[in-house]
C-alpha cells in the first residue's frame, strides 16, 4: 500500500513508529498533487520546499528521540482563511492578494504542536461565502465541489492529503464533504478556537475537519480542541479522547431518529427515496422526528445573524473595494446593514430555545439523521449549491458529521448527515462510526 492510500490514523502510527518517514509521506502527497491538481485545482498556495523542510525536521526530531505527537509527519491542507506563518493567506479575494501573516492562527499552531506537516493552503470561496473559487469536483469536473471549504474537500477526496481543515458558518464543511464524497465533521460551536481565522459571525463560525474516515476526522479534531483567550466562545476543558471513543463499539446499538426538517421539499426526489430506504434498513432502530414549529424559522433567524455579522465583519472590504466583491456578497452585506437590533437579538436568543428542545430529543436518541445536502453536486461552476440542510444545526451550534454513504443518479456521492447533542462530540463520532459499519455491512450482505 502506497503512503497516499493509508488512512490518516494508520499513517500516523507508521510515522510515529518509524515504519514510514515524514519525507516519504510528503513526497508521495506532492507526487499525487502533481498528477491530479491540474484538473481539480484544490490548492491556492503550495510551497513544496517548505513542506519537505517540515517533513525532514519531523524525521530528525523523531530520530533524536523526541516524543512524536499524535499527528507526527501527517500532511494536512489548510483552508486559505487560516493565518499561517510562512504562507500567504488571501481569504479567496483579490482585496487580500499578497497578504502574508506573521504568525499562525491558533488552529495551525495546534496542528504543528501535534506534529502535522502543513502542506499548503486550500482554495476557499470569496471570503468563505458563496463566490466560487477555481476548484472543481473531483468526481466530475463539470460539477461544483461545494463551498466554502471546496479545496479542502477536493484535496482529501483525491488523496492529495489525508486530512484538511475548513470552516462552517452555514454549510461550508458538510456540503463540500458531501459533494466530494469524504467525511466532513463540524464540531460543537466553541470547541475549537477560531483565533486568527477570518471571522464572519461569532455565533455561527465553527472550524471543521475533512477526512476519509470517521476515525481520521476524530484524530484531527482531537488535536484542535483547546481553550484560547482570543476566542471568547471557547472554555477551559479537558481534551476529550475523540479518536479512542470514535473507534469503540457503543455499549448498545444507538437509537436514531430521522428529521426531514422544514426544508425537506428542497431535497431531490432521489435523495428523499434514498433516505426512505435508509430508514427502512435501520428498522426499529430509527424513528421519525417531527420538530416543533419554531424550528421552521431557523433558516430565517440564521440569515438575520449571518448577514448582520457579515456587514460588521466585512465592513472594511465593502468600504475599501465593494466593486471587487461579487454581487451576491455585496447584497448580503447590504441586507445585513438593514437588520434591526431587535431582530438580531431575537435571532440570537432563539438559539437557546431550540437547543432546549433538542436536549429533550437527545434524552431519548443518540443522534439525528438527515440529508447533508439536497442531493449530489449540481452541474456547473457558477454556484456552490445550497447549504440549507446544514443551516438549522449550524444555527444551534450542534455537532454534525456527513458520511459518504449514498450515490446520486449521476453517480456522484451524497452524504448522510448525523447530528449530535451540543458538546457531546465524541459520542456523535462513535455513533457515526457504528452507522458506517452498519450500512457497509448491509451492502456487503
Amino acid at each position: 500500500m502506497t503512503p497516499i492510500e493509508l488512512s490518516a490514523t494508520e499513517a500516523a502510527r507508521q510515522l510515529r513508529e518509524g515504519e514510514l518517514s515524514a519525507e516519504d509521506m510528503v513526497t508521495a502527497c506532492l507526487e499525487r498533487i502533481d498528477e491530479i491538481d491540474g484538473e481539480v485545482q484544490a490548492w491556492a498556495h503550495l510551497d513544496r520546499d517548505y513542506a519537505l523542510e517540515q517533513a525532514r525536521a519531523r524525521d530528525e526530531r523523531r530520530q533524536a528521540g523526541e516524543a512524536p505527537g499524535p499527528l507526527h509527519g501527517v500532511p494536512i491542507g489548510i483552508k486559505d482563511i487560516f493565518d499561517t506563518e510562512g504562507l500567504p493567506t488571501e481569504n479567496g479575494t483579490v482585496l487580500d492578494a499578497g497578504r502574508q501573516p506573521d504568525r499562525d492562527c491558533k488552529a495551525v499552531s495546534l496542528l504543528k504542536e501535534a506534529g502535522a506537516v502543513i502542506m499548503g493552503k486550500t482554495v476557499t470561496t470569496e471570503l468563505a461565502v458563496y463566490g466560487p473559487g477555481k476548484t472543481r469536483n473531483p468526481h466530475n469536473p463539470d460539477h461544483t465541489p461545494g463551498g466554502s471549504s471546496s479545496g479542502s474537500a477536493a484535496a482529501v477526496a483525491t488523496g492529495m492529503v489525508p486530512l484538511a481543515i475548513g470552516s462552517q458558518t452555514n454549510g461550508s464543511v458538510i456540503r463540500p464533504a458531501s459533494y466530494c464524497g469524504v467525511v466532513g465533521f463540524k464540531p460543537s460551536h466553541g470547541l475549537i478556537p477560531r483565533t486568527g481565522v477570518l471571522a464572519q459571525s461569532r455565533y455561527l463560525d465553527t472550524i471543521g475537519v475533512m477526512a476519509r474516515s470517521v476515525e481520521d476526522a476524530a484524530l484531527c479534531a482531537e488535536a484542535l480542541v483547546a481553550h484560547d483567550p482570543g476566542d471568547a466562545d471557547t472554555a477551559p476543558r479537558g481534551r476529550p479522547p475523540m479518536a479512542e471513543i470514535a473507534a469503540e463499539d457503543p455499549p448498545l446499538p444507538p437509537m436514531l431518529t430521522f428529521a426531514k426538517t422544514a426544508v425537506w421539499d428542497q431535497a431531490d426526489k432521489e435523495t428523499q427515496d434514498a433516505f426512505g430506504e435508509l430508514k427502512e434498513l435501520l428498522g426499529e432502530g430509527c424513528d421519525d422526528l417531527d420538530l416543533p414549529d419554531p424550528f421552521d424559522r431557523a433558516v430565517e433567524w440564521h440569515r438575520a445573524i449571518m448577514y448582520a455579522d457579515l456587514a460588521k465583519s466585512f465592513a472594511v472590504y465593502y468600504e475599501r473595494g465593494k466593486d471587487q466583491l461579487t454581487e451576491t456578497l455585496r447584497g448580503m452585506i447590504e441586507e445585513g446593514r438593514k437588520t434591526t437590533a431587535v431582530d438580531y437579538n431575537r435571532a440570537v436568543d432563539w438559539r437557546e430555545v431550540l437547543n432546549s428542545g433538542l436536549e429533550k430529543v437527545f434524552e431519548r436518541y443518540d443522534a439525528i439523521i438527515t440529508p447533508a445536502a439536497a442531493g449530489e453536486a449540481p452541474a456547473g461552476l457558477d454556484s456552490t449549491g445550497s447549504p440549507v440542510f446544514c443551516t438549522l444545526w449550524t444555527y444551534c451550534g450542534a455537532p454534525a458529521i456527513t458520511l459518504p454513504l449514498m450515490e446520486g443518479p449521476s453517480g456522484l456521492p451524497v452524504g448522510v448527515q448525523v447530528v449530535g447533542r451540543r458538546g457531546d462530540d465524541a459520542r456523535l463520532l462513535r455513533t457515526a462510526h457504528w452507522l458506517t459499519d452498519r450500512i457497509s455491512g448491509a451492502e456487503e450482505g
